[in-house]
């Protein structure tokens, strides 16, 4: 039943045939839109900072794809790092055994917190660090005192970014991209206030602002019950969720002062603004405070292997050394030789090069011209950034700060016009910055390497791109 007749008609020859033509044209890949009028492009080639299409486009990736290209494409350093670790061991199961990347990736690692961090754990990506860190923070308390078991609770901040596992997505206060799961999410995760000085610093000084968050988060444990919470968990920079806001001078220190208070650990999310991106090694180095937990990902990496981690502080690690002895979570591919040899040649690359240092004259440098091109747009609400980690809101008045509506899809807009002639850059858009559902930004975080002229390019391609298509949009 259902097979063919060899004696069948040539009409019906002719539509399983189209059938199949049309089915294999069809991409199999479940992509982030499925819609068949929506294509991506393919990329065949890339080199330092370009990206190549298979239509002959080459995009300089101004925002290293999610702030993850941080030294440029195609190494070949890294390439042959690589290759002599699969030469070697590809897989370690690490139930069992280590290895030499490993081992010398997390010696780097800890070495580069300045005597604050005793253990890396190293993962495949940020969600998965996220996750690692709520679980670490709960075993510590449990091997602590076994009194502390009622610690499960965590406080985060609205309009975070912490992943998109259940736990990690319950732990992030992004609204739209929490609604479709919020029956499925844990419900032991609260949230405060973002520090976010553009929309939520009304005419108050900066040691204002910073004592009524200390407040806010205050009461907050007050109300869970102090005795209840582990881990206070926030972004330095925030970067998906809010385009790259840092916050005011002292706001970090206060914070953990909250925490110490209740004797519950602060968990920095360093996954996308860590690892030199924001100018130093560590986004912590800037604010005064030392997390007890920190996540790591996207430059540590850089785009040549999936990987990502967790520093986990002397305390911790002692507390878990003097009880079990043992961390109660793993993963198949933790400690993958191959990722972990990727990461260790691009850290080296970093350091040797001074890239950080460059990172810093750089970031200044991006600053200081795209204030210069944007700040007298009348659709440009705000730039701001760290290192080179920048973002640009868009509203559609400078007095008002009202966001464009989200049907406009604004930033996702900005970026696509952006891979075409001939502009031809690729930046990171970014929703829900208003209020987790509106607002619009998007985020040019391009590699460490990059020269005056880069961005002097990047400065003046984003104020005619910008320019270009509001007033396309008629706005």
């Amino acid at each position: 039943m259902g097979l063919i007749s060899v004696e069948a008609p040539a009409a019906e020859l002719r539509d399983i045939k189209s059938h199949n033509h049309d089915a294999m044209s069809r991409s199999a890949v479940l992509h982030r839109s499925i819609h068949e009028n929506v294509k991506f492009p393919r990329l065949v080639g890339g080199k330092g900072n370009f990206l190549e299409t298979d239509d002959g486009r080459r995009i300089f990736d101004a925002s290293g794809g999610a702030a993850v290209a941080c030294i440029g494409h195609g190494s070949p350093r890294v390439r042959d790092a690589v290759a002599k670790q699969m030469m070697q061991i590809s897989y370690c199961a690490s139930t069992f055994y280590s290895n030499d990347a490993y081992e010398e990736l997390c010696r780097l690692l800890v070495a580069s917190a300045h005597g604050h961090m005793a253990k890396a754990y190293v993962v495949n990506s940020g969600s998965e660090a996220m996750e690692a860190a709520m679980k670490l923070a709960r075993q510590y308390y449990l091997e602590k005192n076994p009194a502390e078991n009622q610690r499960t609770r965590f406080i985060a901040r609205k309009q975070s970014y912490h992943g998109t596992t259940i736990g990690s997505l319950s732990m992030g206060g992004h609204k739209a991209r929490r609604v479709k799961f919020e029956p499925m999410l844990v419900d032991n995760i609260s949230h405060v206030s973002p520090c976010f000085p553009y929309r939520g610093q009304d005419g108050e000084t900066d040691e204002q602002y910073v004592s009524r968050l200390a407040q806010e988060l205050d009461d907050e444990f007050q109300r869970v019950g102090p005795e209840t919470v582990c881990a206070f968990v926030a972004e330095p920079v925030v970067g998906a969720a809010l385009g790259c806001v840092g916050s005011v001078p002292g706001y970090f220190q206060a914070m953990k002062a909250v925490c110490c208070k209740y004797g519950a650990l602060l968990i920095m999310d360093e996954v996308m603004s860590g690892m030199g991106r924001t100018g130093t090694v560590h986004a912590w180095e800037q604010e005064g405070v030392v997390p007890d937990l920190q996540t790591i990902g996207k430059c540590l990496g850089g785009g040549y292997q999936p990987i990502a981690g967790v520093l986990v502080n002397n305390v911790i690690v002692q507390t878990l050394d003097r009880g079990s002895g043992a961390f109660m979570h793993g993963h198949t591919y933790q400690g993958h030789a191959v990722a972990c040899a990727a990461a260790l040649e691009i850290q080296r690359i970093i350091q040797e090069d001074g890239l950080i240092n460059n990172c810093q004259r750089m970031g200044q440098l991006m600053g200081k011209l795209l204030h210069q091109a944007l700040d007298s747009h009348p659709n440009v609400g705000s730039i701001r950034g760290r290192g080179l980690f920048w973002g640009v809101e868009f509203v559609l008045g400078k007095s008002t700060k009202e966001p464009f509506p989200v049907s406009d899809g604004v930033a996702m807009a900005i970026c696509e016009m952006g891979m075409k002639r001939p502009y031809c850059i690729g930046v990171y858009p970014g929703t829900g910055t208003a209020d987790g559902i509106r607002g619009d930004h998007i985020i040019v975080s391009p590699a460490y390497n990059i020269v005056t002229s880069d961005v002097e390019w990047i400065a003046k391609t984003l104020s005619a791109l910008v320019s270009a298509y509001f007033s396309a949009k008629g706005s």
